[in-house]
């Protein structure tokens, strides 16, 4: 098999690894057939019986068998509606088929996605597809209501199809309790949905890899991660010129909130605004970190500091002396010793804005 094309990836990647997909195109046009919309139900024994008194009704004269007068052709089948609606055979919107020579490029993939995982010692798990939605929306907020597939089932349970693993890892962790022993290494492979505008590469229906590390404080498990990732990367035959990680650091956004005396309940809301950076313009992002109360002057320096590409000029910004600069360095540090530093580039933009990530 030639290694998989570095064209299907995308090649700015944040630190946490992004879903990968498989972009395939049909150029078969829809095909359609007609169906019938109505469609007579009746056992075999009934069609016997009708003609048997059908040719008796006949035989007589066209009078009923009771020769009471009864209306001719009674007893006569209703005509079949000439009714008739066309089905498209494609797959709805957003999502695929996966015929042989598709389904074969996905299983080398997953394939190498599970291979790398169980050389890092995690262990597989899954998740069922449904999930309640109340468990989205607490974890990502609100606004991913628009982006579910989601339904009140037969049992008036608000349910919706995931449209992302780590919230289903977070429940199950909290569901076993203490009878986890710690640290902890798992992986899965899973179907997720988002009901979302569509671009290149990006469909409603995806598969997403995750590898979680619970229980290892220091960025010890960060750097392990970015390692098995650029293991995957260089089996696959991608190598740094293709893709790299921009990694950066919760802390280094308390930092400097922490500047201005930004209470700590905004910091979840202010950190769903940053995570847009890239996404809408400047002008909205000033607007809505305005809306999270932050000061007009604490909406300049944190944009300042944000667009900082060196870990050298952050430090001369905070200082040395605090725990984001602190485990910057260590995580870069530890990408010299696992041999990946031609891998990474800092970038202060790249935060989250989801509540169960942490600080990396």
């Amino acid at each position: 098999m030639p290694p998989f094309p570095s064209s299907l990836l995308n090649p700015r990647l944040s630190f946490s690894l992004k879903p990968l997909f498989l972009f395939i195109q049909s150029s078969i046009a829809p095909l359609q057939f007609p169906v019938p919309r109505q469609l007579i139900s009746a056992k075999p024994r009934n069609f016997s019986s009708l003609a048997s008194v059908q040719s008796s009704a006949i035989d007589n004269g066209g009078s009923s068998s009771g020769g009471g007068g009864g209306r001719s052709g009674a007893l006569s089948p209703p005509p079949v509606a000439e009714e008739f609606q066309r089905i498209d055979v494609n797959p709805p919107k957003g999502t695929r088929d996966f015929p042989p020579e598709d389904m074969r490029l996905r299983n080398w993939l997953f394939n190498h996605f599970r291979e790398v995982s169980r050389l890092f010692g995690f262990e597989e798990v899954d998740y069922p597809v449904l999930e309640s939605e109340a468990l989205f929306i607490r974890k990502a907020g609100e606004e991913i209501r628009d982006q579910l597939y989601c339904f009140e089932d037969r049992g008036n349970r608000r349910v919706a199809l995931r449209p992302e693993l780590t919230p289903s890892l977070a429940r199950l962790v909290i569901q076993k309790g203490k009878s986890l022993s710690l640290p902890l290494k798992w992986f899965a492979v899973g179907q997720c949905w988002r009901y979302e505008r569509m671009t290149r590469g990006r469909r409603r229906e995806h598969y997403q890899w995750n590898m979680d590390i619970l229980g290892v404080p220091e960025v010890t498990a960060e750097a392990e991660l970015i390692s098995s990732i650029v293991t995957f990367f260089k089996r696959i035959g991608i190598s740094e010129s293709d893709v790299g990680f921009k990694v950066s650091s919760r802390k280094v956004l308390q930092e400097v909130l922490r500047c201005y005396s930004v209470p700590e309940n905004l910091f979840g809301k202010v950190c769903i605004v940053i995570d847009k950076i890239e996404k809408i313009p400047i002008d909205e992002i000033k607007r809505e970190l305005k809306a999270t109360g932050l000061s007009e002057e604490a909406i300049e320096e944190l944009l300042q500091v944000l667009s900082i590409k060196s870990l050298t000029k952050l430090e001369e910004i905070l200082g040395g002396s605090g725990e984001a600069i602190a485990d910057l360095k260590q995580l870069f540090l530890l990408a010299e010793k696992f041999g990946y530093s031609e891998w990474i580039q800092f970038d202060a933009s790249v935060v989250r804005g989801l509540a169960y990530y942490t600080g990396f």
